[in-house]
Parts: C-alpha cells; structure tokens; sequence
C-alpha cells in the first residue's frame, strides 16, 4: 500500500525517537533535546535515504519525493552561492554625479541592498536548513492558503519568514547551552501571601539558573519575515523545474518540457489585486495524492520531561525552542501589558497554573490503540473514523430532467455538499493518521503537555495533533500515566462518567449507575470483542471514550473486587452550560441557575432540552395555523432536537450572530440526513429565528448584563485620551470631529482577571502597506503600527471574552488547589479531569473555587477598574447624538439609566430636545475639558438640532457608564449544596 510522502516522513522521525530511547538509554532530557532540535535533520535524513532508493531503482521523473530532493540539491547549492557573494561584494559602490547606470546594474545594487538588510538574519542558519524549510512550508501551505490551488502569496512569505525566525532563535538558545530546570511544586496554601512569596521564589530562582548569556532577540517585523520568505521562494523558483511529457496525438511521439515547478502571478478577487504562489499543475496533482498537506514539526509533539517552568511571558514550555505564555496574534499591546504584569509580579498564580497543566503525566492508551489500528486498516468507517475511500453516493441527476431548471439546481447544491463532504473525508482521514502515528511513537513513554494561554486566559496544549482537548479519538488515545485505586466513591464513578459518555447523562446519578449495572453483558462484549461483536459502542455520543471505559470496568470486574483495581481512566466533571451558569452567578439570577444546575435539585436540569421543546411546540402551533411558513414548521416538526439546539445555546452567551446560529443549526440539520440538502439552509435561517427568540424568553438576566458589557465597551471604543485633545482647535475643525476625531479612537477595551492576567481585546481596523521584495509587491498589516479600534467588534466581542476570561480564572483556580491537594488535574476548558476516586474531593475543589470567584464583586471591580483606567478619557457628543436626534445607540444609553452632562434642573430649558439628553439628579453638571470650545453648556444643546453646533464638544466617559444591572437574590454559596453544578 503506498504510503504518503508527509506520513512516511512522520513515521520516519517519530520512529528515531522511538530507536533514541536506546541509543539515549532510557535520558529522556536527551531524548527531548533530540526531539527538538533535529527536525530538519531528520527531514534530510529521510530525503537522503529515499534518493539512494531513486538511484538504485532509477529515478521516477514524476515523484514527489525525487522532485523535492532535485530541488533541495539545487536550491541549497544556489543559497550557499548567494550568500557568499553578498558576503564578498562591495556594499559601498557610489553612483558618480549624473552617470546613468543599466537597468540590470540596478537591480544588482538593489539586491545587495536587499541581501544587505536581510543577511545578518541568515546568518546563524544553514543554507541547508533554509533549503528544507522553504520547499516543505510551501508544500503544507498547498492548497490551504486561502486560494483555490494556491497560496496568498503574503501569507506564505511570512510564513516561511517565522518558520526561519523560530529556528534562527532555537539556533541562539542551544548556542548558550540553557541547562534543565528540576522544579517541584511543593503543597502549600496559593492564596495565602507565604503562598505567593513561594511561588515568586521559585521562579526566580529558575530564571538564575538560566544561562546568563541566553541571547534572545526581539520578534521581527513583518516586512523583514516577508522580505526572507520572497527571496527563499524567488531562489526557489529559479531552480525549481519538473519534466512533464505527453504524446503528440497526431504523430504518436513522446514530447518532453521542462516547465517551472512554481511560480507567483496576480489574480483579482471580489475587485482586489491579489498575489498568489502555484505550483505546476503536474506537482499539484502529486500533491494532492500523496496528502502532504499538514507537515508536523517535532516542536509540536508532546514532550517526554516535565515542561521547563515558566518563569516569565516567554521562557517556559519546550526546553530548547522559544515558547510564549500567550497566543498574541501579532498584537505588541497584549505583549506589552503581558510583560509589565510579569515585571510587576501579577503572574504568578497564572504562570503556576500553566504548569500545574503541563506536568500532568499521560501515557497512549494501548489497548485502545490497538483496536484504532486493526479499524484504520481495514479502511471502513467506524467511532467517527473517516473511510478510506469515501462512502457516500455520489448525486446522479435523473435522467429526463436535464432541461427542468429547479432539478438541476437541487442537483448542484447536493452535488456541491456531496464534494465538500469527499474532501473533508479526505482532511479527516489524513488528521486521524497523524494522531496514530504520533501515538504509535510514544507507545510506553510517559509524555507531557506543555500549555498555553489564548488572550482571554483560556488554557491549551501547545501539541495540536494528539492531546487530551482534541476529539473523541484524541482523548481516548490518552490516559494518566499513574493509576489510582477505585475504591467504592471511584468505581461508581468511574460507572457515571460510562453513561455520560454514551449519551445517558440527564438522569440522576443513581440511575446512571443502575444504567450501567443492567448493561454490564454489552459492556463485556464490547471490551472484549470490539471489532468481530454487535459494536453496540459505536452507538456512543463519544464512541472511542465510552470503548476505552468499558475496557476499564471489565478490566475492574475480572478482579475478586473490583474497588481494588488501580484505573488510570480520566473522570470528566462538566459544567452545565457554563457561560450561562456564570452569568445566573453575576447577576444573582434565581430561575437561571435554576436553568443550569446551580442550585440544588433530584434531578439534572437540561437548558438544551427546555429550549428544543419549547421551539418544538411553536413549530407545531405554527405548522397547525398555517401561512407562510407553515411548511417549513411541518418539515422541521420532531427534528429539533436537543443536540439540533445545543451549540447555538451554548454559544449565545458567547455572543453568537444570527449568522452563527444558521450555520451552526445548518450543520446540524445535514447531518441528520432527514432533511433535503436544498431545504437545508432556508430550514436553518427560519429555525435560527425561533431558537435565539426562545433564548431570549428564557435568559433575561444574562441579557442584561450583556447588555451593560457591550454599551460600556462600545463607550471605551469611542474615547478619546484627554492628552489628544486640543483645547485651541476650534469647533468642527480637524482634530474635534469627523473623519479626523475617528482616527483619534485608539483605545481598546483592557481589564484585568481575579488572577492579575491582563486582557487586552485586539480588535482594530487593519492597515496595510505596501511591501516591495524580490518577488512582488505585497500588502501587509504591520502589528507593531497600532491603528483605530473597531468599535462594533470591540463591542461585541466583549461580554462573550469576559466570560471566557471568568471561566478560565476558575479552572486555573481549581488547577492550583488540586495541586495543593496532591491531585492529577486535566482540563478542557469548563471540563475538569481526575483520577476516578478522586472526583468526589475535586467537586468540592470546583465549587469552593466557584464560590470564592464569585463572592468577590466581580462586575463592581470591573467597573471600579474601567472609571480609573479610564478617567482622563472623553467621548465626542456627535459619537452620541445624531441627526435624527435620537439614534439606537442613545436608546440603548436611555434604557441603561446612562448620565450625560445636563441637570435635571435644567429640563424646562432644554424640553426642545430633551429625547436626546438624559438627566442625572446631580447639583452640578458634568465636567468636561475645561476650556471654551470643549465645553457642552447647556446653551448648545438649546440649539443641538443643529449638529454643528455638537462638533468639537466632548463628555466625560466614566460620566457615561450605565449602572450596574441590578442583582437577584441568587446566595452564591448554595452551589456548594448542588450535586449536577458539574457533573
């Protein structure tokens, strides 16, 4: 069976760190130094190998791998050349007064500039290693660069710059030798200030034992990564050449041509001039075949030693390749704020949750793994295992309907899904043999995650193919590397968590057990004889996890008594909708925790339940009524079901667009098969109306306080610092109003967590620059350059991160106190892993962690924190007021009990236009920037219909913050009594 050339090369690699622990003798410090530091080495190892192969078999002119080795010959070859030449001409030619130069003299002196600037970059890395990572990073980019048979040429440049960054750096770090750190984290009390001052102790005393001379540069520029990716792939495409034949059809002869094996063109999309890179359409097709499209690098395996401690923003993680605490996304003020809170001391309890995460032991789960490999190869689709060959029929269009418009337009829509369902079999089926091979690899090794924050605070792990927050398989595949005695409280857990993850998860606990009891013959079938039985597992809601249980408790159950069998099984205690369960906390509301478990009942409550039954009743009230929809309600009646609804309710809270829900609910709706593929997408945009209005019926306080983030960031967005302001401009002129003031609105919404980690949203209006490099000219975004906010996203997109930052805050609490506890601790964001027995002790861990966060005035402090970060800030009138007198926005601020700057007192005066003011009960009118032509005095909002007269004044933003949503009689403290809060 042909293997393809990106997996063998895997396989080829892992399988060298497999044969390390004998050439290593079991020193996994050297093993991990390996691992990291040999990835191109081992890639030319393998090229190496296979031409040997080439010459011994004789070279195949259309295979890949003899390609890449021809190009990698060459293109090294002509590196080594150009960088010794740059390094021998003379940069200090001078052009003599009035002499003119050719043009080919020209671009000579204009690539020595360029080699010029770019040289001292090259320098610490190997034309070889240069050579490898240019064609193999543009080989993954192919056709998955955002182009259809190609790649956005700016995206792949920078791309191929960062990859020669990250090893540019990882080349300086094993320069200065950094030594391993050996930490433990001692138990003690986090909270406490001896806590802290351990904590802070610890890390400095492993930043000391860094190497002293550790010579870390700053990040480059995106112009200078994209300058070093053009003039990689421009010498590439010099040298880079395939040999395509055909025969002539009218004399039979073979016509051979040697043709560009990649070259860089400009297309137009929707009206923009785009560049783009193709390879030759005969490597494309090679491409695709031989599924190269997903390289792994070694620097994103699991580790096989503890991950090195973090002991500031970015040192911690992998030993020897450079690793930040937080996924910027090329935002300089996340990182700036990121590193004055490391400075100041904030980041101790963050940095110690990360790696309380990253010292988590795992081990690959053999016994599933075995059972993974026998489904892979017989290439049937199995537990959400994609086929080998895909197994859908492909659409026919009847015959006789070729001429019937609506026929064939059905036809093409399910044709179109059909495609989309081929190729993402095909995706699926290459992503599931990464994790095999990976898993394969560390069969018998302990390996460890290092971890990683999003902006939000939202933790994981840095390896994005095989780790325990991936997908059913993924999890399964993994297990604690040290297992723990049941015991009675573990085994009837360890029963829970297999109802759970079949599907059995909304009746109380006793009967979940009693489920698992009465099904006890399945569950032997199943983990005795998964493949050859009745396959009942594969019934599962989460397949390879329910099959790795069963193994589990057959496993208990073959014992004389099974509370003594020591199980290394994950127990997972999830949330109930968490983003709503934190906000029914914030805002005290009763019938929403009622809603989400909060409070203590029999039963489990179920939202996504409640919420598909009450949209199935108005579907069949309206399918009853008829009209214009009634049809559709007819069609849809008995198929919303809970999991038709959930994803939408889960992520509302999260601020999900109409948009959003459609796609979501579409989604949903074509996979259960019962639905006509043309139907899909109207059936979903009526349904999205029908679930978001119920979610709003349902969910009033969370409302309300989404409501108050989203008008308060909205007012952030649209401020500006008093030192902008210019007291001598006059009214309506540059700098006080229109296009000009909007520049002026720099200021992102930033607020800090209950742990110190500061949260900077980086949503801005993106500004690009023209870029000319060896190549082409390209149009990038400079995140170093800062530019005015986007006010909707920011507005937006801020109640949904708030809630995330509050969710992640209470996992890393409960990760320390676990730690302290001498508890194994795993998480996927609202899903907190255990050992079995030890679930009952990290539930009363989750909800003393739930209760300290919540008992501390959470919203008060965020507002405490806003009017003092952002107390010398003004917003122009004309950002409220509109021609119309009374826009939404001043409606929103009307609703919200906003101030704006006119006495109550005052109301006879102004009752001309008093729609468009609000009055507080103050004595004194608001303050603003004291001077003449900022002030709004009553005198010009007598006359604000005209708008002119608005231009050039400004309000006090902390003025304009509503008042804090008003707070339910919810006692946070009841949750600690709640046994389905996380379950």
């Amino acid at each position: 069976m042909h293997v393809p050339f990106n997996i063998d090369a895997l396989r080829s690699h892992l399988n060298d760190i497999v044969e390390s622990k004998t050439i290593f003798e079991n020193n996994n410090d050297a093993r991990q130094e390996h691992l990291e530091s040999s990835t191109y080495e081992l890639a030319l190892k393998q090229l190496e190998h296979r031409n040997k192969l080439f010459h011994v078999d004789g070279p195949r002119s259309a295979d890949l791998q003899y390609w890449i080795w021809t190009w990698h010959s060459k293109l090294e070859a002509h590196l080594r050349a150009i960088i010794k030449s740059a390094q021998t001409v003379d940069h200090n030619l001078k052009v003599k007064p009035g002499k003119r130069i050719s043009a080919e003299e020209s671009a000579a002196r204009l690539q020595v500039a360029l080699l010029d600037e770019i040289l001292p970059c090259l320098s610490t890395v190997s034309a070889e290693k240069l050579s490898l990572m240019t064609i193999l990073e543009l080989v993954r980019m192919q056709g998955n660069g955002g182009v259809q048979s190609g790649m956005k040429a700016t995206a792949a440049l920078v791309g191929i710059g960062k990859t020669v960054e990250a090893e540019f750096k990882s080349a300086i770090c094993k320069e200065s030798h950094i030594p391993l750190v050996d930490y433990e984290i001692k138990r003690g009390n986090y909270f406490s200030d001896l806590g802290y001052k351990y904590l802070h102790e610890r890390r400095l005393a492993a930043a000391r034992s860094q190497d002293l001379d550790e010579r870390w540069t700053g990040d480059w520029s995106q112009a200078m990564r994209s300058k070093i990716g053009a003039f990689l792939v421009n010498a590439l495409e010099s040298v880079a050449t395939v040999t395509r034949t055909m025969v002539d059809p009218e004399t039979g002869d073979i016509i051979s041509e040697e043709q560009p094996a990649l070259y860089n063109a400009y297309e137009f999309v929707r009206g923009h001039k785009l560049g783009v890179l193709r390879f030759n359409e005969a490597v494309c097709a090679r491409i695709a075949k031989d599924s190269t499209l997903n390289t792994v690098h070694a620097r994103h395996l699991p580790m096989l030693v503890k991950p090195k401690p973090w002991v500031s923003y970015n040192q911690g993680g992998y030993l020897y390749n450079k690793s930040s605490a937080m996924r910027f996304k090329d935002s300089v003020e996340q990182e700036a704020y990121l590193q004055k809170a490391t400075i100041d001391g904030k980041m101790e309890h963050i940095f110690a949750g990360l790696d309380v995460l990253g010292s988590t032991p795992w081990r690959v789960n053999r016994d599933i793994f075995e059972v993974v490999i026998n489904v892979w190869n017989s290439g049937q689709r199995m537990g959400k295992i994609p086929p080998a060959v895909f197994d859908q029929p492909e659409p026919i269009l009847s015959e006789g309907t070729e001429r019937d418009i609506v026929a064939r337009a059905k036809h093409l829509t399910r044709h179109k899904m059909w495609a989309q369902a081929n190729a993402g079999n095909h995706s699926d089926r290459c992503s599931v043999n990464y994790k095999i091979e990976i898993a394969r690899a560390f069969l018998g090794d302990v390996i460890y995650m290092p971890h990683n924050l999003d902006f939000r605070g939202r933790a994981y792990p840095i390896p994005p193919h095989l780790s325990h927050i991936g997908d059913d398989l993924s999890r399964a595949l993994l297990k604690f590397a040290e297992g723990k005695e049941l015991g009675e409280r573990g085994l009837r857990w360890l029963k829970i968590h297999a109802a759970n993850l079949f599907g059995y998860d909304k009746a109380n606990f006793e009967e979940r057990v009693t489920w698992v009891d009465e099904h006890f013959d399945q569950i032997k079938e199943c983990a005795t004889n998964p493949l050859e039985g009745s396959r009942w597992w594969v019934k599962a809601g989460d397949p390879w996890q329910f099959l790795a249980v069963c193994m589990e408790l057959n496993k208990a159950y073959e014992l004389e008594d099974p509370k003594t069998y020591v199980c290394a099984m994950p127990v997972h205690q999830d949330g109930t909708c968490n983003g709503l369960q934190h906000y029914a906390a914030l805002g005290g509301d009763v019938l929403g925790a009622q809603q989400v478990n909060l409070l203590a009942s029999d039963r489990p409550s179920d939202v996504y339940t409640h919420i598909s039954t009450s949209v199935e009743a108005e579907l069949a009230a309206e399918a009853e009524a008829g009209g214009e929809k009634s049809e559709l309600a007819r069609l849809l009646c008995g198929k919303v079901t809970r999991k038709v609804v959930k994803q939408t309710v889960m992520t509302t809270v999260y601020g999900v667009t109409f948009v959003g829900a459609r796609e979501q609910i579409e989604k949903q709706l074509k996979d259960r098969g019962d639905i006509p593929a043309e139907l899909c997408w109207s059936a979903s945009s009526y349904l999205a109306k029908k679930v978001l209005a119920t979610i709003g019926d349902a969910f009033t306080g969370a409302k309300g306080i989404q409501d108050w983030l989203n008008i308060c960031a909205r007012l952030i967005a649209k401020s500006v610092p008093q030192e902008k302001l210019r007291p001598d401009e006059p009214a309506g002129k540059a700098g006080h109003s229109g296009k000009s003031l909007r520049k002026m609105q720099m200021t992102a919404v930033v607020w800090t967590t209950k742990l110190g980690l500061p949260i900077v949203q980086p949503y801005r209006k993106i500004v690009r620059k023209q870029i000319r490099t060896a190549m082409q000219s390209l149009y990038i975004s400079d995140p170093r350059v800062l530019s005015e906010v986007n006010t909707a996203k920011q507005a937006t997109a801020f109640p949904p991160n708030f809630v995330h930052s509050l969710d992640a805050t209470h996992m890393m609490l409960t990760a320390l106190r676990c730690r302290e506890h001498n508890l194994c601790f795993a998480s996927v964001h609202d899903s907190y892993w255990t050992h079995a027995c030890d679930v009952d002790e990290m539930s009363e861990i989750i909800r003393d962690t739930f209760i300290i966060l919540h008992s501390s005035d959470i919203l008060g402090s965020l507002e405490k924190e806003f009017r003092e970060r952002y107390k010398d800030h003004y917003v122009a009138l004309e950002n409220i007021a509109s021609r119309n007198k009374v826009n939404k926005f001043v409606h929103k601020l009307h609703t919200a009990g906003c101030r704006i700057y006119a006495r109550r007192d005052q109301a006879a005066e102004l009752d001309s236009i008093k729609e468009l003011l609000i009055f507080t009960d103050d004595k004194t009118s608001i303050a603003v920037v004291e001077d003449k032509n900022m002030v709004a005095t009553p005198e010009d909002a007598a006359g604000a219909e005209n708008m002119e007269l608005l231009a050039g004044k400004f309000v006090r933003l902390t003025d304009l913050f509503p008042p804090l949503p008003k707070k339910g009689s919810l006692v946070v403290s009841d949750i600690k009594h709640s046994p389905y809060f996380f379950s």
